[in-house]
């Protein structure tokens, strides 16, 4: 996790970047690593997680990645999660929960996808929330925030 909160840390500094990043970890070895690129890449799914999995594939020359764990400085959102799953990430460890970032980083107001994975959809990865969560919640606008307008994706 502290890995992803270096990466964060390059993408709070980056143009075009926000502080969130991603590690995927297969046998020990870091096979993927990323910050989020949205803007500097003009590409809506360019968030940490999937540019992550992305470089993993890149390295590893497919497309899955059975045993990896995928660590997030915030908790990944629907799009991410579900591109784990076809990734056959087993694992995901994420630090900041949504209730201590502001809503606009998540895209839909009543759904937690943590809820959906857990309850409904994947009984094979395993999740865990809230590592080093209140230092990778420092990083991102907080619930009480009032994030300047252009830095709203997801209004």
């Amino acid at each position: 996790m502290e890995r992803a909160m270096a990466l964060a840390r390059r993408g709070e500094s980056a143009p075009g970047s926000s502080p969130i990043g991603c590690v995927i970890a297969l046998g020990g070895e870091i096979i993927g690593e990323a910050h989020n690129e949205v803007e500097a890449l003009c590409d809506p799914t360019a968030h940490a997680e999937i540019l992550a999995m992305r470089r993993a594939g890149a390295r590893l020359g497919r497309s899955r990645f059975e045993g990896a764990t995928l660590y997030s400085t915030l908790q990944p959102c629907g799009m991410c999660s579900m591109a784990s799953f076809w990734a056959g990430i087993s694992r995901i460890v994420y630090g900041a929960e949504r209730d201590q970032v502001h809503k606009m980083y998540f895209e839909d107001r009543h759904l937690d996808m943590m809820d959906f994975i857990s309850d409904a959809f994947k009984d094979d990865v395993s999740l865990r929330g809230g590592v080093l969560g209140e230092a990778c919640a420092r990083m991102c606008y907080g619930p009480g925030d009032n994030p300047p307008e252009v830095a709203q994706a997801n209004k």
